[in-house]
């Protein structure tokens, strides 16, 4: 397990600081872990999940958008 900081979320993500945060308050975000008193990280393995659902996401959305189109022709 490796956890990772900040700088490296949002390069994983391409999400800024900002909506990171906003995410975890919604709760659609890894929750980040504490390191010390100032400092925070986030399980990697939990960030790339958080990454794949997206990408799988999408992916059902278009499959089903094809469906969709066909059954419509």
């Amino acid at each position: 397990m490796r956890i990772i900081r900040l700088k490296d979320v949002k390069h994983a993500t391409g999400l800024g600081r900002s909506t990171i945060y906003k995410y975890i308050s919604e709760g659609s975000f890894p929750k980040p872990v504490s390191l010390g008193d100032r400092a925070v990280g986030w399980v990697e393995s939990e960030v790339m999940g958080w990454v794949m659902a997206r990408i799988e996401a999408r992916d059902t959305h278009e499959s089903l958008s094809a469906v969709s189109q066909l059954k419509a022709a």
